[in-house]
């Protein structure tokens, strides 16, 4: 698609888009308080990891599909990671938060790997 001359990507526009909402949705947080939501207040930073790893999620596939097979394991690596830390943080799951942990350590370190073998 061409928008003003300019190729837009709908796949990748989606990314930018939850990705960038989480960033206002944590820096909304002092500005608006609790937004109620089906009548459940809830603080707009809490949010923004829940929309970040949809980004996160979402870019895999993308990447993925696009033939960017590193890009892909690392936007997987990451939602993995942000997925164990926000469930773990809200289902008060010590083993979901290693999981986090193990994820972003582990995942981080097989990218560099990866990264070194292939230049």
């Amino acid at each position: 698609m061409n928008v003003a001359g300019y190729a837009v990507e709908p796949g990748r526009t989606a990314v930018g888009v939850l990705v960038g909402a989480a960033g206002l949705l944590f820096l909304a947080q002092p500005i608006t308080g609790p937004i109620d939501v089906g009548g459940v207040p809830i603080q707009p930073a809490l949010a923004s990891p829940v929309v970040l790893a949809a980004g996160l999620a979402l870019g895999t596939v993308v990447f993925y599909r696009q033939g960017y097979a590193l890009f892909a394991a690392a936007h997987a690596v990451f939602a993995v990671s942000l997925v164990g830390f926000v469930g773990g943080i809200a289902l008060g799951s010590d083993r979901l938060l290693v999981v986090g942990v193990a994820a972003l350590v582990g995942g981080a370190g097989w990218l560099v790997t990866i990264q070194r073998r292939a230049s």
